[in-house]
């Protein structure tokens, strides 16, 4: 039984237990079978999924984002510019270019890239010797030889070595030039511009005004010239004209246009032109005399115009003082145009008024006489006239041919303040004359209700109000044109880009006074130029005109003393209006000069200046002379 006990057999899997083992593993590695399946399976599945996902996103950027995604990557690559408009050019009545513009280029370089570009360079090209500085250098030099009229090299240098990573380098370039140096140099690129010329220089610089580009205003475009001054600046919206748009493509990461890519979008619109009234030779030859005559009698200034007698066109508008636009002044007040906008007390020559309110009211003809003592007592102030006279009988005719003070003030007291204050009105005192100009003062006549007892001595003489030397000037338009004044101008019209002339709209008209009240004031005032013995002379044969008969009046207003606020004994406005010829009126001329010396010959008139530019006028449009020298009337008995 021991033995038996000793030599019983478990079997031959090792008996229960090592059964249990081999099952134990045996499941066990099914299990990680079927776990490594799972995963193999799920890992299938997951892949699936991202890959149908993968491909619902490209379908669906195919099919729906292609056309935004495109569009989104042709904007990082593509910049829309202005395309600059032709300024519309200015010309006289005769065709003469007053102003006109031409095409140029701005040259312009991108310093970051150009930095990075050449620094890359230098380092792959070690010892080449080139890198920023040498080829700024060289681009400098080159640039500088080429426009040596528009810049300097070290202008250019200091330019290169500027903080920012972009700058302008030079304006004005010719455009094949700038295209050689572009071509020569791909650093540099250029801007389409254009340049403002003004080919008579100082010629009605006052009148045309001065154009330029402007940034520093968000409502003006500042791809294109704009007026600063002047006609430029009043008439820019017709000048200007669109600017058109153009897409090009740029560099990346950069904004250096890629030649050759340019699209136009929309083409430019050129502006109109504008046809003035302007006589470009009359208004040289009348700035040219008034700036003589100025420094002759030591003027601190002077303005002159001159209107057709019948449409009241403005021939020539001068003032003292001008400049060239192609060069323009650093002050705006050198810009200005004294001859509208600077008012003055005008004196005697606005006794044109009262003339015609004595005519028209029947209360004076010429031939009347009156008793015109040296001086009178109006309110609290004695008036005299300009020279020392007993009392002595006038004849109408001579108060205004002598220019008598007295004798004007005993006529305005026949006519009354009422009536004189209603001529006053149609001749346009106190009011703009719409002459199309800028900076047009209406000048200043006191409103009735604020008149003093000295008023009504002081405005029938010309003192108490102002005016400009156009709205003197117009009065005795309306004079020459029977009575009729219109408003003066200086545009004729409109030149569209497709070549159709737009008249400017008719002026507007004022009867002033009947035809024969302003034949009769205008024959009288041929009496002011008659020379000789003191019964005929008038107060300016200076201004007569061989073989002409001329109708005209002189002025002294006194002007006010700043030191003292009151007026002045040696500051004057010497004025001076005539008519040419005086029997079929063909020219309107007026005249201001501004405190000159009264003491030297010339300077307390200014008739002579009037002469010469009669004369000038007379021969440039052939005017033919006076059949009738007119008679010589007595002007005191």
């Amino acid at each position: 039984m021991q033995g038996q006990r000793g030599t019983r057999r478990t079997g031959s899997g090792g008996g229960p237990h090592r059964t249990y083992s081999v099952r134990a593993r045996r499941s066990r590695s099914a299990t990680t079978v079927r776990d490594n399946r799972n995963r193999f399976v799920a890992g299938r599945i997951v892949l699936t999924l991202v890959l149908v996902a993968a491909g619902l996103k490209l379908v669906h950027i195919q099919a729906f984002e292609a056309s935004a995604l495109s569009e989104r990557a042709e904007r990082q690559r593509t910049t829309i510019i202005d395309i600059p408009a032709e300024r519309g050019s200015i010309v006289d009545r005769n065709g003469a270019e007053l102003a006109f513009s031409v095409e140029t280029r701005k040259l312009w370089v991108n310093l970051r890239q150009m930095r990075k570009d050449w620094a890359e360079y230098a380092r792959e090209h070690p010892g080449s010797g080139k890198d920023f500085e040498t080829r700024a250098a060289e681009i400098a030099d080159h640039i500088a030889r080429q426009v040596p009229h528009l810049v300097t090299e070290q202008d250019l240098l200091d330019d290169f070595h500027k903080d920012g990573s972009f700058t302008y380098l030079v304006d004005d370039v010719e455009p094949s030039v700038a295209e050689k140096i572009s071509k020569r140099f791909p650093e540099i690129g250029y801007e389409k511009r254009a340049k403002r010329v003004y080919p008579g220089e100082e010629v009605a610089a006052n009148i045309v005004g001065y154009a330029n580009w402007r940034t520093d205003s968000p409502e003006v475009s500042e791809h294109n010239l704009h007026g600063l001054s002047g006609l430029e600046s009043y008439r820019d919206a017709d000048l200007v004209g669109t600017p058109g748009r153009q897409i090009v493509d740029t560099a990346q990461g950069a904004d250096v246009v890629i030649p050759g890519t340019e699209r136009d979008m929309q083409a430019a619109t050129p502006g109109s032109d504008l046809e003035l009234t302007i006589d470009s030779d009359v208004q040289y030859e009348l700035q040219r005399s008034l700036a003589a005559y100025v420094d002759k009698v030591k003027a601190k200034g002077g303005s002159a115009v001159i209107l057709d007698a019948r449409t009241a066109e403005v021939y020539a508008l001068a003032n003292h003082k001008t400049f060239d636009p192609n060069e323009p002044p650093s002050s705006p007040d050198a810009m200005g145009n004294p001859a509208v906008s600077t008012p003055f007390e005008p004196g005697s020559v606005a006794k044109i008024i009262t003339a015609v309110a004595a005519i028209e009211s029947g209360t004076a003809t010429p031939e009347r006489e009156l008793s015109v003592p040296g001086s009178m007592r109006v309110a609290d102030h004695t008036v005299h006239d300009a020279w020392s006279h007993g009392t002595q009988n006038f004849t109408v005719t001579g108060i205004f041919g002598k220019s008598s003070n007295v004798g004007t003030l005993l006529l305005a007291d026949e006519i009354g303040p009422d009536r004189f204050l209603a001529t006053l009105t149609k001749f346009g005192a106190g009011r703009r004359t719409g002459i199309g100009l800028p900076g047009e003062s209406p000048g200043y006549v006191p409103p009735r209700e604020k008149w003093s007892g000295t008023t009504y001595g002081n405005l029938p003489i010309g003192q108490g109000l102002s005016m400009t030397v156009v709205q003197m000037t117009s009065m005795y338009q309306a004079i020459a044109n029977g009575g009729v004044r219109v408003e003066p101008r200086v545009v004729k019209a409109k030149v569209t880009p497709d070549g159709r002339r737009i008249p400017e709209p008719a002026p507007d008209s004022v009867r002033v006074t009947d035809p024969k009240t302003a034949d009769t004031v205008k024959n009288m005032l041929r009496s002011t130029m008659q020379g000789g013995e003191y019964a005929y002379s008038g107060t300016a044969p200076e201004a007569a005109l061989e073989g002409y008969q001329i109708s005209g009046k002189t002025g002294t207003g006194q002007q006010v003393d700043p030191r003292t606020g009151g007026y002045s004994d040696r500051l004057h406005n010497i004025t001076f209006a005539g008519i040419l010829p005086a029997e079929e009126p063909r020219f309107v001329v007026g005249i201001w000069l501004d405190a000159p010396d009264t003491t030297i010959p010339g300077g307390s008139s200014a008739g002579a200046l009037f002469s010469e530019i009669a004369s000038y006028l007379a021969q440039r449009y052939n005017i033919p002379v006076s059949g009738d020298p007119g008679q010589r009337v007595r002007l005191v008995r």
